[in-house]
């Protein structure tokens, strides 16, 4: 029995591999085929409920084991990346929130400023809520499926749902990162006006809001040998949290008018 549960067990951590790094990135499979589902179906019926249900549990570790192990290089190649090439630094990292779920918003200013984010929230995952059409990006869409993004639907009833999901890993201390502003504008300097979406989904769950602001400086230094662009900074702002006073309309556009506030004037 043992011998079965290993061997099962490798054969649905491949399938896990396969599934989410070859089938998920070829573009013409619009629906990606459930392998391990099919893999744990298959072992229950060869070898009994308990066998299945064993490997399946044993894959998950050994994924979850080898995607944190991965992460290690893979992160700090990033920040070497952003350190070089953006002159990316980050200050007021007390004013990040531990051991709970929050949700994190910021200025979009770069197109991979979400690569940004999974810098300074590390090693906690941390999902990004994007427009579906961000999925059939050539590379970008590996980035962003790579860095936990979650498609948001179009119509209404897969809107609730998403909200419904999204609330219930903010119970698991997960870090939800949004960008109120709505849209990308590559290395504009003022803080836009901010969409109610984050704001909905912090009151919901009744978690704080952590705003994190994107500002940018003239290269000074070894970057000004080099760098034409200005270098981006982050900087953390202290935590804003629901106001359970009010009423949950007024609860949401009170958070959403004080983080823009704390944005545009810090």
């Amino acid at each position: 029995m043992t011998k079965s549960i290993l061997v099962s067990a490798f054969i649905l951590l491949c399938a896990v591999i396969i599934e989410s790094s070859v089938l998920s990135n070829i573009s013409f499979i619009y629906i990606v085929p459930d392998l391990v589902l099919i893999c744990s179906i298959y072992f229950s019926l060869l070898n009994g409920k308990v066998v299945g249900e064993t490997t399946g549990f044993i894959s998950g570790l050994l994924l979850d084991f080898i995607t944190d192990i991965l992460m290690i290089p893979i992160a700090l190649i990033l920040y070497l990346v952003a350190k070089i090439f953006l002159g990316f630094k980050v200050t007021d990292r007390e004013n990040l929130i531990k051991n709970r779920g929050v949700v994190t918003i910021s200025n979009h200013i770069h197109y991979i400023d979400c690569t940004l984010i999974g810098l300074i929230t590390y090693p906690r995952k941390t999902y990004f809520p994007t427009l579906e059409e961000n999925f059939k990006i050539p590379v970008i869409r590996h980035l962003v499926k790579f860095l936990h993004g979650i498609p948001i639907p179009k119509s209404k009833k897969g809107k609730d749902k998403f909200y419904s999901d999204v609330i219930k890993e903010l119970d698991n201390n997960v870090v939800l990162h949004m960008y109120p502003e709505g849209s990308l504008w590559p290395y504009y300097e003022d803080v836009r006006s901010f969409k109610y979406g984050a704001f909905k989904i912090a009151v919901l769950a009744n978690v704080p809001i952590v705003p994190i602001k994107f500002e940018f400086e003239e290269p000074s230094g070894i970057y000004k040998i080099y760098k034409r662009k200005k270098c981006i900074h982050a900087k953390i702002l202290p935590a804003i949290y629901p106001n359970e006073k009010l009423e949950i309309r007024e609860r949401i556009s009170d958070l959403k008018e004080q983080s823009e506030k704390i944005m545009k004037e810090s």
